[in-house]
């Protein structure tokens, strides 16, 4: 089969200034050419390069109902999520303890389902059960996480587990969070990635408990850690570290490695990830579900550290659109007095190009420029402001979504 040529109204190839009336010359699922022309397939609104989801758990679309409410804290949020979880269990991550009650395959192929529908074409995707792993058109990288080893149980068998799941798996390695892994574990963690040329993705700076206890080891995380009967160095005084500190001591930061969340960010832990060259993937509407105010994104975009979106997954959001996300963002930095005339083109950098740069995959996804996968969404927004129009308009407003050329999903 021959180049096919995509026009429309308007082009955002996330490579340049808007195209009108452009074109994106697509073969054997790469992008060939983009510019001006005379089109075969014909798209009715504003094209733009696939949105990366730069966080989320799709294995745990099947948990909706949680992501449904709002919560007191993040502890809050995490009881009701462990209940939900082990079915009734003890509320520990012992392998042993998981019910298997739940199809995670199938939950995992819905959300990126729901994800290719809203215009996302590539995800950051965690997964804890190895049945998560699925094949589904939708791109990105897919990270196996560890969660609740203390350094005894890993050098026991959990790394031992932990690489046979992992197999030959092109997929990345998401250590949970300081407060769900013993030290020498999450040290271990990043030597391990960076053994095999994996990238890392790790929670971070989510709860407003976690300073005080990797400072001192002390507070609700450390009480909801006692509780899991995880005897993990850091209850024994702290590391006298906050928590981006804490991890770069350990090795972890760097520029193969994306943090979720960063909702209690300080000015010196944003210079020392603008320092390691470590994104941050912000997720405003799952904050807002575990009642936090949300990150700094004036501050993060005012000081130029590399930001993406994600949507965390629906045990923590109401839905899988990145867009939705974005326009929280949006809200949040003008509440937070950023007013400068980039910041709707900013977003859409950060939904896009953001997210191929936290992903490792910046000449691949989040733009379409000659080489690239020909990945593309069409909205349904105003093409005289394209960026305004998909940062305020755009969620729920996708009307096709491309993948390799192939078209997935129209109205």
């Amino acid at each position: 089969m021959g180049p096919v040529v995509h026009g429309a109204p308007l082009v955002l190839t996330m490579d340049g200034p808007p195209i009108q009336d452009g074109t994106v010359t697509v073969e054997h699922g790469r992008v060939v050419e983009v510019g001006r022309g005379k089109a075969e397939v014909r798209w009715p609104g504003v094209l733009v390069a696939g949105l990366v989801n730069a966080h989320t758990h799709l294995q745990y679309t099947c948990m909706a109902a949680i992501g449904q409410r709002v919560y007191d804290s993040f502890e809050h949020w995490s009881e009701v999520f462990n209940q939900a979880y082990f079915k009734g269990g003890e509320g520990s991550w012992d392998p042993a303890l998981r019910t298997g009650a739940w199809d995670w395959a199938a939950a995992a192929t819905d959300g990126a389902w729901q994800c290719l529908r809203s215009g996302t074409t590539a995800a950051a995707d965690i997964v804890t059960d190895p049945e998560a792993f699925v094949d589904t058109p939708l791109g990105g990288l897919a990270y196996l996480e560890i969660i609740g080893d203390t350094d005894a149980s890993w050098h026991q068998d959990g790394r031992e587990r932990f690489l046979k799941t992992l197999g030959e798996r092109r997929a990345g390695i998401s250590p949970h969070s300081p407060y769900t892994l013993d030290t020498g574990v999450l040290a271990d963690a990043a030597v391990l990635a960076r053994e095999r040329g994996a990238r890392i993705h790790i929670h971070l700076a989510e709860s407003a408990h976690e300073r005080e206890y990797t400072m001192a080891g002390t507070g609700p995380l450390a009480e909801l850690v006692r509780q899991w009967s995880a005897p993990f160095a850091l209850l024994e005084g702290g590391s006298g570290l906050a928590p981006a500190a804490y991890l770069d001591s350990l090795g972890v930061l760097g520029p193969d490695c994306h943090l979720a969340h960063g909702v209690h960010l300080g000015p010196d832990d944003r210079a020392l990830l603008r320092e390691r060259g470590t994104a941050v993937a912000l997720c405003p509407r799952s904050n807002r579900t575990l009642g936090l105010d949300g990150p700094d994104v004036a501050a993060l975009l005012r000081e130029g550290n590399p930001v993406a979106v994600g949507t965390d997954s629906l045990s923590s959001s109401p839905s899988l659109d990145l867009l939705a996300d974005v326009a929280a963002l949006k809200q949040l930095a003008v509440r937070q007095g950023y007013h400068h005339p980039d910041l709707d083109r900013r977003l859409i950098e950060a939904a896009t190009l953001g997210g191929a740069h936290a992903l490792g995959m910046r000449d691949e996804i989040g733009v379409l420029r000659p080489g690239s996968r020909a990945d593309f969404a069409v909205f349904d927004v105003d093409p005289r402001d394209p960026y305004a129009g998909l940062v305020e308009n755009g969620s729920g407003r996708c009307v096709a979504t491309v993948v390799g050329g192939t078209k997935l999903w129209a109205l």
